[in-house]
């Protein structure tokens, strides 16, 4: 794991079922510095991410209630939030899966499992100030 990256300040929101999954996420981005928030579904995430306000927002496709494409969606038809980043979680790795991330807006799609430095990647290359350190 690279201890050299900055990503301090990061607000990171993770909306995923799988409680292993929020967990081991918020573990990593917060030892990199980053300032977490966590769903369990899209309702959820909804509610929170008005006030949370995040720089980057990671989702799984396959959720109860509201699906990651659908959560997706919403947030991209957001004129205050549009803009940010969305990165799709998926234990599926289909090239249809990906084309439909693509189409609702997100940026990148992380295969299940991912590593710990997958993850810290993925918000490298979409905070553009993380980048630059």
């Amino acid at each position: 794991m690279k201890d050299n990256i900055d990503l301090r300040g990061a607000r990171i929101l993770v909306i995923d079922d799988s409680k292993t999954i929020r967990r081991s996420a918020e573990t990593l981005l917060n030892k990199a510095g980053c300032e977490v928030c966590v769903a369990g579904d899209g309702f959820e995430a909804l509610g929170k991410i008005v006030s949370f306000k995040p720089d980057l927002v990671f989702v799984d496709i396959m959720m109860p209630r509201l699906d990651g494409y659908h959560t997706c969606a919403l947030i991209k038809s957001n004129p205050t939030l549009r803009h940010t980043p969305v990165v799709m979680l998926s234990s599926k790795d289909g090239l249809f899966d990906r084309a439909k991330g693509r189409l609702v807006g997100a940026q990148l799609y992380l295969s299940k499992p991912f590593t710990g430095d997958e993850l810290l990647e993925a918000v490298r290359l979409n905070l553009p100030q993380a980048g630059s350190t």
